[in-house]
């Protein structure tokens, strides 16, 4: 008996949240307010890092931005200082190396206050064939794109749960959903990214935490990081990337796919394995970096 009402629970929750995903889809959300909080991003020196400092400073968030490139960083907070941000701190900080995220951490911790927005946005790609891709760019690659995400969920996270309130951001990847040739490295680095992140997520849940809010955003996005990329999927521009994921956040949504049309890789769940082949053929994302050049490097 009791099993015939733990199943009946389900089917109706299934039903109600079912519902609920129909009627925010014609009705969206109301959108949180985000100023006065305190908004870390990683890789903010250009990109999709930039645009979303710039959106969030025209809200009244304080930002506070990270990257390894000096001059970007300084441009970017120029600019989200003249888009409307008053309160706009920066640092350097190598997001491959454990020691430095710990250590720039406590720096923010101490100079800003408790991070209540982490927006993990820094990447790197190799582009190379695995067998070409030497260790130490496999190694970088699963640092930046994987590992930091861990060291500042370590930093930043404990706050969060304290005040049950925060919102943890991880910018993967298309490639976080499907294998790509050529992307082997960066491929598994994004995955990693997609389940750290579902299953912190879920931890929170588990400790009734529900005002530590989870965005995985899983895009495809026109940067420097992938010049060269030819593909008959739409590679979108990081403004437009940007203010999705904004809307994201402020919703409170888990899951951002982008383009929307990537919502279809859900097919290789249910297509036989040759048969999703194909349809990646088709798409021509198997030779998505035949002509890969990658984000000139500056002498």
């Amino acid at each position: 008996m009791n099993f015939i009402l733990k199943t009946f629970k389900v089917i109706g929750l299934l039903v109600y949240y079912m519902l609920e995903s129909l009627v925010f889809f014609i009705v969206p959300k109301r959108k949180k307010n985000v100023s006065g909080e305190i908004v870390l991003i990683t890789g903010a020196g250009s990109g999709v890092g930039r645009q979303l400092s710039l959106k969030f400073a025209s809200l009244g968030a304080t930002l506070v931005l990270w990257d390894i490139n000096q001059e970007g960083l300084k441009e970017t907070s120029r600019l989200a200082r003249e888009n409307g941000g008053a309160r706009v701190h920066s640092y350097i900080c190598d997001c491959s190396k454990k020691q430095d995220i710990y250590r720039v951490a406590d720096e923010v911790k101490k100079e800003v206050g408790d991070v209540s927005i982490l927006v993990n946005n820094a990447g790197i790609a190799s582009g190379k064939k695995f067998i070409d891709c030497p260790d130490s760019l496999i190694e970088k690659t699963m640092e930046v794109n994987t590992m930091a995400h861990f060291w500042t969920y370590k930093a930043f996270l404990p706050a969060m749960v304290a005040s049950n309130h925060g919102h943890l951001v991880s910018i993967a990847s298309s490639a976080g959903l499907v294998g790509i040739s050529h992307l082997s490295d960066y491929c598994a680095s994004k995955f990693a990214a997609v389940g750290f992140a579902e299953s912190v997520d879920f931890e929170m849940r588990d400790l009734k935490k529900t005002g530590v809010k989870t965005t995985i955003v899983c895009p495809l996005v026109n940067t420097g990081m992938f010049d060269g990329c030819i593909t008959k999927w739409p590679i979108l521009e990081p403004e437009y990337v940007a203010e999705k994921i904004i809307t994201a956040i402020r919703q409170d949504q888990e899951l951002l796919l982008l383009p929307r049309a990537s919502y279809i890789f859900a097919l290789k769940c249910i297509l036989p394995v040759k048969a999703f082949i194909v349809f990646l053929d088709y798409l021509s994302l198997h030779r998505i970096m035949a002509n890969f050049k990658g984000r000139p490097k500056k002498d």
